[in-house]
C-alpha cells in the first residue's frame, strides 16, 4: 500500500523506528510494563511521567539510550 509510508515516515524499511524523540511503541510499552512490575505502587501515568522526565534530562531524546539505562534513570526519579 503506497499510502502506508506516509502514515509514519519515521519507520524505515526494516521496521526500525528512527525518530530522535521517542522509543518505538513496543520498546516504550515494554519499558513501562517493566517499571510497573518493579513499582506496583505507582500508577501508569506516574511511570510515564518519570520516563518523560528522563527524556527531558537528555535534551528531549531517548533514541540511542539502552532501555536498561532509561529504566534505571526512571527508577531514580520514582
Amino acid at each position: 500500500d503506497p499510502g502506508e509510508d506516509s502514515i509514519c515516515p519515521c519507520i524505515n524499511s526494516g521496521g526500525v523506528f528512527v525518530s530522535p524523540y521517542a522509543l518505538n511503541l513496543s520498546s516504550f510499552t515494554k519499558l513501562i510494563k517493566r517499571l510497573q512490575e518493579r513499582y506496583p505502587e505507582f500508577n501508569r501515568e506516574r511511570i510515564v511521567d518519570a520516563v518523560q522526565e528522563v527524556r527531558k534530562n537528555h535534551k528531549g531524546v531517548l533514541s540511542g539510550m539502552a532501555i536498561s539505562s532509561i529504566e534505571e534513570e526512571a527508577s531514580a526519579i520514582l
